[in-house]
């Protein structure tokens, strides 16, 4: 596992700030769908997690910056009192963006003092969880930055680069035998609660896409009518395709007969040679329904990510987000990290270009509800 460094620590949180670089103070505050949090909220949330279940645990006599912070920027974490609701994060213009950017420095200057001390595994255990922590909401961040300037009429660009790249590769089935495999982490590295609890699993044949689906094999369900087609469909996804009435992934648009898309990098033509993103598990379900194959199990995709390259996308699996046998989770606040999410949410796997370096593993369970789109989410097929 890596060792807790006043270097890592700063690095990481530097990079936070490095993702915000080229925001306004009118972007940081703006909540335009009740799943997405500020920018502000990010910065500050993450200092607070440190301040929280660090600094104020651990360190003799630390005096909190301010005691109202812990009500604004607790996120759902029952065990340490009230909060802001998550669709009211966004009616906080105060406290203002600098207050928080001065938060962040107290609090790094702190614990970066802190960190150079002779620390407990107790206390580095926390310290790397709050690490992990502030790496997934990086990711999280540019989901959310990307969906407030996608709802812009001017479609901005942000200046920190996330971008897809084609697979360049030959579609092949790879054939995963019929046996029992190992699940789950084992390895002398960090990982979530979620991934513990190794067991067996039973798989039969199957085969597993080496590539991931592509704009233009979406651009070809598309045009043929399979967002109008409720066979494909489940009946919930049926339901939110008419409701919202989707006709494409999300921040596509049809402009005079060619597809168009929202990217960090501006408004631009769909590439059909990249994978295609930002889809829902039901939008994937339905397409792996029209190409009649379907979504691999977690277990299934966890099995056969030795035989190809992943990381440019979440990958939607068929796999309801529940506990591995002899799955445990800590009492008190931090017990709430992962645990009490188990219920209607589906497994995704893998990485995405927007997630942080060194934060992905094949063993790694990220989970959303299957409604959602704005995260950085694509498809693998399996026959």
């Amino acid at each position: 596992m890596k060792s807790i460094t006043k270097e890592r620590f700063l690095e990481i949180r530097h990079q936070t700030e490095h993702i915000c670089k080229s925001l306004k103070p009118e972007d940081v505050s703006i909540q335009p769908a009740e799943f997405v949090s500020p920018p502000k909220w990010h910065l500050a949330h993450t200092t607070w997690f440190f301040e929280q279940f660090v600094l104020s645990k651990y360190q003799v006599d630390y005096k909190v910056f301010n005691e109202d912070f812990s009500y604004y920027f607790n996120s759902y974490y029952n065990n340490v009192g009230k909060r802001v609701m998550k669709a009211e994060r966004g009616s906080m213009t105060r406290p203002a963006l600098q207050e928080i950017l001065n938060y962040r420095t107290y609090v790094n200057k702190q614990l970066a003092a802190f960190i150079s001390k002779d620390i407990s595994k107790e206390i580095s255990d926390v310290i790397e969880i709050g690490l992990q922590h502030e790496q997934q909401h990086q990711e999280l961040l540019i989901y959310d930055i990307k969906y407030i300037f996608g709802n812009q009429p001017s479609f901005p660009v942000l200046d920190y680069k996330v971008q897809l790249q084609a697979e360049h590769q030959l579609q092949e089935f790879l054939k995963i035998e019929e046996g029992v495999y190992d699940i789950g982490h084992d390895e002398d590295s960090f990982c979530f609660d979620n991934e513990l609890g190794r067991h067996k699993v039973y798989l039969h044949d199957y085969e597993i896409s080496n590539v991931l689906v592509t704009n233009s094999e979406y651009i070809q369900f598309i045009d043929a009518g399979g967002y109008s087609d409720f066979n494909l469909w489940h009946a919930e996804g049926w339901d939110f395709v008419q409701n919202n009435n989707l006709k494409a992934p999300l921040y596509w648009y049809n402009v005079d007969g060619k597809w168009m898309h929202y990217t960090l990098n501006g408004f631009v033509e769909v590439n059909g040679d990249l994978p295609v993103s930002h889809i829902s598990f039901y939008e994937a379900f339905a397409f792996a329904q029209w190409k009649n194959m379907r979504l691999p199990t977690e277990f299934e995709w966890e099995v056969a990510s030795r035989q190809f390259n992943y990381g440019q996308l979440w990958e939607w699996t068929n796999s309801a987000y529940s506990a591995y046998p002899n799955f445990t989770k800590e009492d008190g606040a931090l017990g709430e990290y992962n645990g009490k999410f188990m219920v209607n949410q589906m497994v995704l796997r893998g990485a995405s270009v927007a997630t942080a370096n060194n934060h992905s593993r094949s063993t790694y369970r990220n989970f959303f509800h299957a409604n959602l789109r704005w995260q950085f989410s694509g498809i693998r097929l399996v026959k």
